[in-house]
């Protein structure tokens, strides 16, 4: 496992630490939950946004296709 330090706003270090007082974890179990479930998040909304694209796919169909193409992509 890797060391990163982090610097943190006064604000977000004491909520930081109150919660992971409150979870009954360390400050390191919190801030690695916290970042994969940010990462986690955003590989989440760049592969739903694929979609968006379709429009510029060149098929002509795609307005009487987009929810075929939506689900598809939710399906992923």
């Amino acid at each position: 496992m890797k060391r990163t330090s982090v610097k943190l706003p006064d604000e977000l270090d004491a909520q930081l630490r109150h919660e992971a007082a409150r979870r009954g974890i360390t400050i390191s179990e919190l801030t690695r939950e916290a970042v994969e479930s940010h990462l986690a998040a955003h590989r989440g909304r760049r592969r739903r946004l694929l979609a968006a694209a379709a429009g510029r796919s060149g098929h002509s169909d795609v307005s009487e296709r987009i929810e075929e193409i939506l689900a598809a992509e939710v399906e992923r």
